[in-house]
C-alpha cells in the first residue's frame, strides 16, 4: 500500500526531531521562536496527553500499540477507499508509531527506564492563554488556567489526521455506499441477441 509512505514520512520527521531536541537541549530548556507564544520548549511526557496517566507502568504504551493495530487493521480494509481518507489515517498511525517508538524504547536508549516505560519527548510549546476562568463556569470557574500546550511531531500529526477523518469522512461513505450498491459482473443482466 503506497498510502503507508505518508505513515513512514511522519514517522522519520517525527523521531528526527525527538532525537535533535534530546540531543542538543536539556530538559525544562525552553527557546522562544515567536516572542513567548512558541517556544521549543523539551519535556517528557511519561502518560498520556497533558500527562494523563492509569493503571501500572507499561498500560498507556499497551493501550496505544492496541489502538495502532487497529488502525492498520482498518487502513488495510479500506485499502481500495477514498484516498484523502486513507491518507489522513496514514497521518495518524504514523504519528501513533511516532509516540509508541518512545514509550517502547527511550527509556532503555536514554538509560533511564525499561523496554515499555519510555516518556514521550514533546518540545512544541504553544503558549495560548493564562488567567482566571470566570466563576459562572461550573466545577472549574475561579481557577487559574494556563494553557499551554506542549507537543511533537507526532501528536500533530495525529490532530491533523483526526481533521482530516473529519473533513473527508462523508465523501468516503458516499464512496462506500455507492461501491456496495453497484452490481457485480454476476448480477449483470445477459443480454439476448
Amino acid at each position: 500500500m503506497r498510502i503507508l509512505w505518508i505513515t513512514l514520512l511522519v514517522v522519520l520527521v517525527d523521531q528526527l526531531t525527538k532525537v535533535l531536541v534530546v540531543q542538543t537541549m536539556y530538559p525544562g530548556e525552553s527557546i522562544p521562536l515567536l516572542d513567548d507564544w512558541l517556544k521549543l520548549t523539551y519535556t517528557e511526557n511519561p502518560g498520556m496527553a497533558f500527562g494523563l496517566s492509569f493503571g501500572p507502568p507499561g498500560t498507556v504504551a499497551i493501550l496505544a500499540i492496541v489502538a495502532t493495530v487497529l488502525i492498520a487493521w482498518y487502513l488495510y480494509r479500506i485499502r481500495d477507499g477514498y484516498v484523502p481518507y486513507r491518507a489522513s489515517l496514514a497521518v495518524i498511525l504514523g504519528g501513533a508509531l511516532g509516540n509508541i517508538i518512545d514509550r517502547l524504547f527511550y527509556g532503555l536508549l536514554y538509560g533511564y527506564a525499561g523496554f515499555f516505560h519510555g516518556r514521550v519527548v514533546d518540545f512544541i510549546h504553544f503558549d495560548i492563554w493564562r488567567g482566571y476562568l470566570p466563576e459562572s463556569i461550573p466545577f472549574i470557574g475561579g481557577a487559574y488556567v494556563a494553557l499551554f500546550p506542549i507537543w511533537n511531531v507526532a501528536d500533530m500529526a495525529i490532530v491533523a489526521g483526526v481533521v482530516g477523518l473529519l473533513l473527508f469522512q462523508k465523501e468516503f461513505h458516499r464512496r462506500q455506499m455507492a461501491t456496495a450498491a453497484a452490481p457485480t459482473p454476476r448480477e449483470q443482466p445477459v443480454e439476448e441477441s
